[in-house]
C-alpha cells in the first residue's frame, strides 16, 4: 500500500471515530488560546486545563496579566512544568500584543513565532483554531503515529509536517490534527502500543512491522 493510499484509508478511520473533534485545550478566545498552548509544552493539556481557570481567573487579558508580576505568574502555572520559563514568556508577550498590536494576538506565522516562548507549533495551533486559517501542527502524537503508519519518515517534526500536508487536503489539515492526537491518546499509545488491535496499525502494512 503507497502512502497515498494508507492516508485515504487513515482519513476514512479517523473521520468515522471521530467527525467533530474540539481542540481539548479550554479557551476564551485567541488570547487565551495562546497561553494555553504556552503552557501545553511538555505538560499534558489535562493539567491546562486545571491550571488555567486560576490563571485566568486573574488576568485573561494582556492588559490584566501584565498587571501581575512574574514571580504571580510562575507561582500559579508551576504545576504546569518550565514555569520560570513559561511565566517570562507569558509576561513579555502579553507586554508586547499591547505596545505593538493593540492587545490583540496577530494572524501571521511570522509575528506569532516571533513572540517569547512560542515556536511554530504553538503558532499552528493558534492560526488553526483561533483563526480558521489551514496549518497541520505537529507534536510527538502526531509525529509517532506517522513514522508507524509509514507516512513520514521524517526524523524531526518539521519534515513529518512537511510530508504529511503533501499527502492530505489543505482543507483537512485542521480536523487531522486533532483526529491523530485524539486517535494517539486512545488507540495508538507510545507505550504497550499492540499494532494488531489499533484500528489503524492493523491494516496499514508497515503498522504490523516490528517498531523499532
Amino acid at each position: 500500500m503507497n502512502k497515498k493510499d494508507k492516508s485515504h484509508k487513515i482519513a476514512k478511520i479517523l473521520n468515522e471515530l471521530y467527525p467533530a473533534p474540539s481542540i481539548p485545550l479550554a479557551h476564551f478566545d485567541p488570547y487565551t488560546l495562546l497561553i494555553a498552548v504556552l503552557l501545553s509544552a511538555q505538560c499534558t493539556d489535562a493539567r491546562v486545563n486545571t491550571i488555567t481557570p486560576k490563571l485566568f481567573a486573574k488576568a485573561k487579558t494582556p492588559k490584566k496579566m501584565v498587571l501581575l508580576t512574574i514571580p504571580e505568574i510562575e507561582e500559579i502555572i508551576r504545576p504546569c512544568g518550565l514555569a520560570s520559563r513559561k511565566s517570562q514568556a507569558i509576561w513579555h508577550l502579553s507586554k508586547i500584543l499591547l505596545e505593538k498590536y493593540d492587545g490583540q494576538v496577530p494572524k501571521t506565522f511570522e509575528e506569532l513565532e516571533a513572540f517569547p516562548g512560542v515556536g511554530h507549533k504553538t503558532a499552528s495551533v493558534v492560526m488553526a483554531q483561533a483563526f480558521g486559517i489551514p496549518a497541520f501542527p505537529v507534536d510527538t502524537h502526531i509525529h509517532r503515529c506517522a513514522k508507524r503508519w509509514g507516512l513520514s519518515s521524517g526524523r524531526n517534526v518539521t519534515q513529518t509536517e512537511r510530508d504529511l500536508k503533501d499527502l492530505f487536503p489543505k482543507k483537512d489539515w485542521i480536523r487531522l490534527h486533532l483526529q491523530i492526537i485524539y486517535f494517539a491518546r486512545e488507540y495508538c499509545t507510545a507505550r504497550q502500543h499492540d499494532a494488531t488491535t489499533c484500528p489503524i496499525c492493523s491494516v496499514t502494512d508497515s503498522g504490523l512491522q516490528k517498531e523499532k
